[in-house]
């Protein structure tokens, strides 16, 4: 029997006084400075001094207590330390795939730099379907369903993607013990989008020409802000995430230049972009069609995100080229013969027109803000900004006509506030 009696306990706690009163047999009353009392066992446990926080003095009695303090001391004596034990109990009971996904993203948050891209195609491909179910319930068909509905969409790499992380997740349940199978380890890439192929598309001047012609005719579908975002894409070579969530912050428009910083660039280095004075003709009109917003592409629908949706380029472009996602009717294709490209062609492009008007090698990667190879990557500490303005610009003079010309037969009524 300890030394405490309820009454001294309760004389202890209204006297106040902060500090540690021992009830024998490693039970303690804790009258702390600030909160409330509470009751803590100390133990020796392998060699080391332990304290285990048992609850409230308002929750738990003194006769719970040491209740409590035996039922922990009797564990000790078989080998359990109770403040382990009461660290596995605390684990977040994993039940359902969306608890499995929150336990999953924790390990990617610390070893992927875009934990965000998983965690987006969960949400938007499984978790609908399959986020709600215990994870013993989840089938291959549930599994089938949501890759075949992606591809469906017409989004091939997605569908690779969204298979790709299903069967990573899975994983992650058979090594904790919760799974003792994978229901997606039976599909491959044939199950999904299929063979990605290397692209290797590239527009020649012609195509650009006729391109962003089809883009101006079609100005009801193809909104200004997609018009100058693929103008700046073709001329700067920069990647489409890295234009479309720009913020005005990022520009000197007056020193002609667009610090990228290395926590928006893909490649995770920050780069100074020159801008060729036709792309500040084209952001002027941007500034002011952004109506004071921090974004350059400012969301023109309610939406969570402030810039331009990731799809709003690709989706416009496919328009144009007849295609569209889901089984409505297809639009007509107002692209006639010119090959089918995508957003990310259009940094392919500037690549190969950089080339074409005799830019070196290494000054066109670093034009792409791919880092050099080999020795001149690790020692070449100059950055090329110079040489990298006149590549640009001559890029800039090799598009400019194509971009610009027939401005007049923009319809009446077309948001326009400065000619290209």
């Amino acid at each position: 029997m300890g030394s405490f009696t309820a009454k001294k306990v309760q004389s202890l706690i209204k006297d106040g006084t902060p500090g540690r009163y021992s009830d024998g047999n490693g039970l303690y009353l804790m009258i702390p400075r600030k909160g409330m009392p509470y009751w803590m066992l100390r133990y020796t446990f392998a060699g080391k001094r332990r304290e285990l926080t048992l609850d409230k003095y308002a929750d738990l009695s003194l006769a719970e207590a040491r209740e409590q303090a035996v039922e922990s001391q009797k564990a000790i004596r078989k080998g359990l330390d109770p403040v382990e034990e009461r660290k596995r109990e605390e684990q977040v009971a994993i039940h359902t795939v969306q608890g499995l996904f929150t336990d999953w993203h924790q390990d990617l948050e610390k070893r992927l730099k875009h934990p965000h891209i998983p965690k987006r195609i969960f949400e938007k491909e499984a978790a609908p379907s399959i986020g709600h179910l215990p994870l013993e319930n989840v089938t291959p068909m549930d599994v089938r369903t949501i890759i075949r509905k992606v591809a469906g969409s017409g989004r091939p790499t997605i569908a690779n993607d969204a298979l790709m992380y299903l069967k990573q997740l899975f994983n992650h349940a058979i090594k904790l013990g919760l799974l003792t199978y994978n229901p997606a380890s039976a599909f491959n890439v044939n199950d999904a989008g299929g063979v990605e192929k290397s692209r290797d598309r590239a527009l020649s001047l012609d195509e650009i020409r006729q391109a962003f012609q089809v883009f101006r005719e079609n100005s009801d579908s193809f909104s200004r802000d997609n018009y100058l975002a693929c103008a700046l894409l073709l001329t700067l070579g920069v990647r489409k995430t890295e234009l479309i969530e720009a913020q005005w912050a990022e520009f000197d428009l007056e020193n002609r230049q667009w610090d990228l910083s290395g926590e928006r660039s893909k490649s995770g280095v920050g780069i100074r972009i020159p801008l060729p004075p036709q792309t500040i003709v084209w952001l002027d009109e941007l500034k002011t069609r952004a109506c004071g917003s921090d974004y350059v592409f400012p969301n023109r629908r309610s939406s969570k995100q402030p810039h331009m949706g990731k799809d709003t380029l690709n989706r416009a472009i496919s328009k144009l080229f007849g295609r569209e996602p889901g089984n409505k009717p297809q639009p007509e294709n107002k692209m006639g013969n010119i090959a089918e490209f995508t957003v990310h062609d259009l940094r392919r492009t500037c690549r190969s027109l950089l080339a074409a008007a005799g830019v070196p090698g290494h000054i066109a990667e670093r034009c792409l803000n791919h880092k050099l190879k080999g020795v001149e990557g690790i020692y070449d500490r100059y950055d090329y900004f110079e040489e990298r303005k006149q590549a640009l610009t001559k890029v800039a003079e090799l598009v400019e006509p194509a971009i610009s010309e027939d401005q007049s037969e923009c319809p009446v009524g077309h948001e326009q506030t400065m000619t290209v």
